[in-house]
């Protein structure tokens, strides 16, 4: 086996990992996921996803 093989290798399984990504990034599973991380720039800081959780483990206080 020489270099040329070698890169030819790396080149295939790199080629091979980027085409898993693409259809992982693109499945119906992660489509609400993405969404939900898309609208984050849009929560209010005041009653953002940390603060509706921190509440919650609090039994619904709010101090």
């Amino acid at each position: 086996m020489d270099l040329s093989d070698l890169r030819t290798i790396v080149t295939i399984v790199s080629f091979i990992a980027f085409v898993g990504v693409v259809f992982w990034a693109y499945s119906q599973e992660q489509k609400a996921r993405f969404d939900d991380a898309a609208n984050l720039p849009f929560v209010d800081d005041d009653e953002g996803v940390y603060t509706t959780e921190l509440k919650a483990k609090q039994g619904g206080r709010h101090e």
